[in-house]
C-alpha cells in the first residue's frame, strides 16, 4: 500500500482537504481540487507526468481486490474470451485476469497519456481513449473503482458506450466498487464510509460511494444494460 499512501499524502492530494468547508457552504460546483491545484484531477495528471505516475502506481496497489475478486467469483468470467477494463490504468488488474484466465485476451482502456507509460503484459493490449466517446470492443466489460469518480448522469453514459461495446448476445459488466451501508447494521464501519465519502468530495467534481438502492437506480436508469454483476 506503500505507493497508495504516497499518492494522498502528497501536498497535491492534501492540499483540497482544506477546502471542503467551502464547497459545502458554496456549492459552488467546483471541486476542492480544482480550486487548490488550478484543474480537475485528470486534466491535472495529464499535465504533470510525475503525479500522474503515482496516481497509476497507487491505482496498482488494488491488486489484492482484483485476486478476491477472480478467487470468489470466478463464474463471472465463464465464456468470456475477449475482456476490455475500462480505466484500466496500467494494466496491473488486467495482468492477474491473464494469469487465472490465460485464453482471455485482454484490453487496457485509459487516457492517452496513462496508457502511453502503461508497462507491456503478455496478453493485454493498451489502448487509449476517451470512455465517454466509445470503448473498444469485447465479450465482457471490467470497471474497477471506475464509477464513483463519477454522478449518476455521468455513469449512465459509460455504462451505455460499454453496452455498445460488447457483443449482444453473450456479453456483459462486470462492476467492482464499494457499496455503503444506509443503516447503522454495521456501524464500525461509520468512519471509513465516512472517510471514503469526504475523499470524493474532495477529489471529484461529483463522484461518491453508493447505496445499493442508489447502485440499483443507475442500473434501473440503463435498460440497455445485459446481466450485471
Amino acid at each position: 500500500m506503500a505507493s497508495f499512501v504516497l499518492l494522498e499524502s502528497s501536498p497535491t492530494m492534501l492540499a483540497p482537504g482544506h477546502g471542503l468547508n467551502t464547497r459545502v457552504l458554496e456549492s459552488s460546483g467546483i471541486s476542492p481540487f480544482e480550486v487548490a491545484n488550478g484543474d480537475d484531477v485528470w486534466s491535472y495528471a495529464e499535465a504533470n507526468p510525475g503525479h500522474s505516475e503515482l496516481i497509476n502506481e497507487a491505482m496498482a496497489c488494488d491488486a489484492s481486490v482484483t485476486r478476491a475478486t477472480i478467487k470468489g467469483c470466478p463464474e463471472m468470467f465463464d465464456g468470456v474470451e475477449h475482456l476490455v477494463d475500462v480505466g484500466g490504468v496500467n494494466g496491473t488488474a488486467l495482468s492477474l485476469v491473464v494469469k487465472a484466465f490465460p485464453w482471455i485476451r485482454c484490453i487496457n482502456f485509459d487516457l492517452p497519456h496513462v496508457v502511453a507509460a502503461a508497462p507491456k503484459f503478455d496478453g493485454v493490449e493498451n489502448v487509449g481513449g476517451d470512455m465517454f466517446m466509445s470503448v473498444p470492443n469485447a465479450d465482457a466489460a471490467f470497471l474497477m473503482w471506475v464509477l464513483h469518480d463519477w454522478d449518476e448522469e455521468e455513469c449512465i453514459k459509460i455504462l451505455k458506450k460499454c453496452r455498445e461495446a460488447i457483443l449482444e448476445d453473450k456479453g456483459k459488466v462486470i462492476i467492482v466498487e464499494a457499496v455503503v451501508e444506509e443503516d447503522d447494521k454495521h456501524e464500525e464501519f461509520g468512519v471509513v464510509r465516512l472517510m471514503l465519502d469526504m475523499v470524493m468530495m474532495a477529489h471529484t467534481n461529483k463522484g461518491k460511494e453508493r447505496s445499493l438502492k442508489e447502485w440499483s437506480y443507475m442500473f434501473f436508469e440503463s435498460p440497455d444494460l445485459p446481466d450485471s454483476t
